[in-house]
């Protein structure tokens, strides 16, 4: 995630994360959170009196013999749930050319889901993959809980550097035992992971976040440049002056996105877009604005 930071740095950085990621709760996501992502079922409350126009169907017969009045049952919804974390910290995550990097952008998206999870007293876990699952922290509730995950983030200095997603959502496999809301947060430089993607969809409330920088998309024109793959530490001397280089270079990524793009229709699994030029989140709102519309309209 990038060069390592001393305690007062890393501290100064959670603390920040922590200032933006709450504001940008309360005053955004607070309401929708609870209404996008549902609890396990319903749970018995209570009984009370039968009125007119109640479901025939909630009778409580047992009840209503022995007070000799008809009375239902009452269900309340079982909100507490899991969410779990994803998130890649492979080498190409220390790339950014706007305000921020795309490993600062997934742990302020990360910490915002996690903030918005404890607000609503649900349990968080994290798991951080690179090439493989580098760390892995359980589910629990609390703010204490989430600086220790936002700080995992941060500081957490991988051993590899490539990319693997099907090893993190294997891995969600075996410690996801019940269904959870999952949240794979990567810039998705790798393939090979569909079928992956396919059975923890069909078992959990999986959410792609797909992060990303403008260069990545339109290469400038600074002229020689030389280029390094984080991930490989391949280097190419790369003439960027070059209209068909980068031409051809920009079909390259946006083949690659309408390939994931593509996949992730067919598999009918939400997603989120976010740059690194997007301070504010913007798209994680959205997306949070657009489901929350879709609950209640079901």
């Amino acid at each position: 995630m990038g060069p390592a930071m001393d305690h007062a740095e890393l501290f100064r950085e959670i603390r920040r994360i922590e200032i933006f990621t709450r504001r940008l709760v309360n005053d955004h996501l607070a309401g929708q959170y609870q209404s996008v992502f549902k609890g396990r079922g319903m749970a018995f409350d209570e009984v009370r009196q039968y009125q007119m126009g109640d479901d025939v169907r909630l009778i409580d017969w047992n009840v209503s013999a022995r007070m000799n009045d008809v009375y239902i049952k009452m269900f309340s919804e079982e909100r507490e749930l899991t969410v779990m974390l994803l998130v890649d910290i492979s080498a190409s995550g220390s790339f950014g050319t706007a305000s921020q990097t795309k490993a600062r952008l997934m742990a302020k998206v990360a910490a915002t889901l996690a903030f918005s999870a404890i607000k609503n007293s649900d349990r968080v876990g994290l798991i951080l993959f690179s090439d493989k699952v580098e760390a892995f922290v359980p589910p629990k509730k609390g703010r204490k809980h989430v600086l220790r995950v936002v700080s995992e983030i941060l500081r957490f200095r991988p051993q590899g550097t490539r990319t693997s997603i099907r090893a993190g959502l294997e891995f969600l496999g075996r410690v996801a035992k019940h269904r959870v809301v999952a949240f794979l947060i990567s810039d998705f430089i790798d393939e090979g992971y569909d079928t992956a993607l396919r059975l923890m969809a069909a078992r959990h409330d999986l959410v792609p976040i797909c992060v990303g920088d403008p260069a990545e998309q339109d290469v400038p024109d600074l002229g020689l440049v030389y280029m390094e793959d984080p991930e490989t530490g391949g280097v190419l001397l790369v003439d960027t002056s070059d209209r068909r280089v980068r031409r051809n270079y920009s079909d390259i990524i946006k083949r690659r996105r309408a390939e994931r793009e593509q996949l992730l229709r067919r598999l009918k699994i939400d997603y989120v877009d976010l740059s690194t030029a997007d301070a504010d989140l913007k798209g994680l709102q959205s997306f949070f604005a657009l489901r929350a519309r879709r609950a209640r309209r079901a």
